[in-house]
């Protein structure tokens, strides 16, 4: 494992005391929620009479349901709201209201957080909570070195089990973290708990008018205003509140927010399974992967169905590539050949959070996988003259041509060395070694699309690189993960008002940058969670 910043062991452990001194101090209200009313009642008696008026009304507005509907009338409504409701504990439920606060809270690091049973219906769901770990494949190439998987390694907890709990607090420090990107992270999350629309979805062009705070309102996007971009900026919104351990079904602050995206996503879903007047494969890759991320973590079997059904919609837009695997990559909708390297990041990602899930991916990411290889080869002449892993550079294109065997403009490689970190790809791949290579390279040489000297830079593709390099580790993970760090820092609204929390995105670059805060606010937010969000394969 990298450790960033800790030089020894002394060092380390007062990095973990200052992270618990900093919980004791800010977030002990985060405990309040994980107690069941005996507990409490046990635990505090001397001033039981105190707090039993703030219990009842807190049970009240937990009880209180959220109607959700379905987004058409000839099946039987999706979610039912007897089915949600927990059981076994009393909740204090804390509203988004209560969530705006002066000082960021940190999420209470090294507590435990009990799932919450299922009931006597629910014994059907199998799936180990937080992402089975056996779903993740094992190193190709075996050793220790790099790559490996995403998720091998993690224990019963599997690919997402880094995101609660003391594994948390164990990832975030050795990972390169601190409570310094923490209080970021958790900045952030209000900021979008504070813009929800009451319906639960971000609204690209609408969010800001749902902020109580005084002063001038962020602005509203301009690009993708309609249902597609909603639907992608609330797919955004609901993976940033998981990546940080926030789920819809485990008692914590964000737990009503979370749960209103997620209906909102499953109520505006098509019955093909898709989402968006457009239909396309880049916004349904993203609401996929919250639906299965969300799914992976709680094993609600409401979310089963409806998760399962993305899945199945996206698998069949998988471009046939008669190679035995019945597809390849994905374009934006179907295709015969134009394999979009983007779009299928996204899907590809969704598959993977699917398959921790024990949700049926089919062979689709056998032919991703051929996809990338062959893409690969294409952009780099087979790998002719490339042998150095250490000096040797090679790219990713943003297009491939599964029939010319095209490969167009070599410079997304980011978005490639992400893919193949969730294809499987490992210890002493030429591949990733050199596309790594290339990453660090543009980001010292200044690429206007890499470089972390100054804020704004391609947040599309900070979001690719640090997953990536994360996973890579090492000397690269360290000076990518210091410039990352001090660049979003100092970048971040901090000053109060609606501003506070998010990202400028003017001058993000990436295509549909114009899209707003929102989608800048996402990148970032989840570029910081990188320590936990999923487990580190090489460790």
């Amino acid at each position: 494992m990298a450790i960033t910043d800790v030089e020894n062991e002394e060092e380390l452990m007062e990095e973990f005391q200052e992270i618990d001194e900093y919980i004791e101090e800010e977030d002990n209200r985060e405990t309040v929620a994980a107690v069941s009313g005996w507990s409490m009642s046990l635990a505090i008696h001397a001033i039981l009479l105190l707090l039993l008026t703030f219990i009842v009304i807190a049970d009240r507005i937990l009880e209180e349901p959220i109607p959700i509907k379905t987004a058409f009338t000839e099946q039987p409504p999706i979610i039912k709201e007897e089915v949600i409701k927990e059981v076994e504990f009393k909740e204090v439920e804390i509203t988004i209201d209560d969530v705006v606060v002066e000082q960021p809270v940190v999420n209470q690091l090294d507590v435990v957080v009990e799932e919450v049973n299922l009931t006597e219906d629910d014994t059907e769901v199998t799936a180990e909570a937080k992402g089975r770990e056996e779903a993740v494949s094992s190193s190709e190439n075996g050793g220790q070195a790099a790559f490996m998987n995403i998720g091998a390694g993690g224990g019963g907890a599997g690919m997402m089990g880094s995101r609660t709990g003391g594994a948390k607090k164990r990832a975030l420090v050795g990972g390169g973290g601190s409570r310094a990107t923490e209080t970021t992270v958790d900045r952030a999350l209000q900021w979008f708990a504070r813009h929800q629309s009451p319906n639960g979805q971000w609204d690209v062009d609408g969010y800001q008018i749902n902020c109580q705070d005084a002063g001038p309102k962020c602005e509203p996007g301009t690009d993708h205003t309609g249902s597609d971009g909603d639907v992608a900026s609330t797919g955004y919104a609901v993976l940033a509140f998981l990546g940080g351990g926030y789920d819809h079904r485990t008692p914590n602050r964000y737990r009503r927010v979370v749960k209103n995206g997620l209906s909102w996503l499953v109520q505006s879903q098509n019955q093909e399974g898709g989402w968006g007047d457009k239909n396309r494969n880049y916004e349904n890759g993203i609401a996929t992967m919250a639906l299965a991320e969300a799914f992976a973590m709680t094993n609600d079997p409401v979310l089963r169905e409806p998760a399962q059904r993305a899945v199945d919609f996206l698998k069949s837009r998988q471009i046939d590539g008669d190679n035995g695997y019945g597809g390849l990559g994905w374009d934006y909708k179907t295709s015969d050949s134009r394999n979009d390297m983007s779009v299928s990041g996204w899907v590809i990602m969704a598959l993977k959070s699917a398959k921790a899930g024990d949700l049926d991916v089919g062979n689709s990411m056998e032919g991703a996988k051929l996809m990338f290889e062959k893409a690969w080869n294409s952009t780099n002449n087979n790998g002719e003259g490339i042998n150095d892993y250490y000096k040797d550079r090679s790219g990713y294109p943003y297009t491939w041509n599964s029939k010319t065997d095209k490969a167009d403009r070599p410079n997304r490689t980011a978005i490639g060395l992400c893919i193949g970190v969730f294809l499987g790809h490992g210890a002493g791949d030429i591949m990733m070694e050199t596309m790594a290579n290339d990453v660090m390279a543009r980001m010292r040489e200044g690429d206007a699309d890499y470089q972390l000297n100054t804020y704004p830079t391609n947040t599309y593709y900070l979001y690719y690189s640090a997953l990536a390099i994360f996973q890579v580790g090492g000397e690269r993970w360290d000076e990518y993960n210091k410039k990352m760090i001090d660049v979003l820092l100092k970048s971040q609204h901090t000053n109060g008002g609606c501003f506070d929390g998010s990202w400028d995105y003017e001058g993000t670059r990436f295509h549909g940058n114009k899209t707003g805060r929102l989608l800048s606010t996402a990148y970032n937010a989840l570029s910081l969670q990188v320590y936990y969000r999923y487990t580190r394969a090489n460790k």
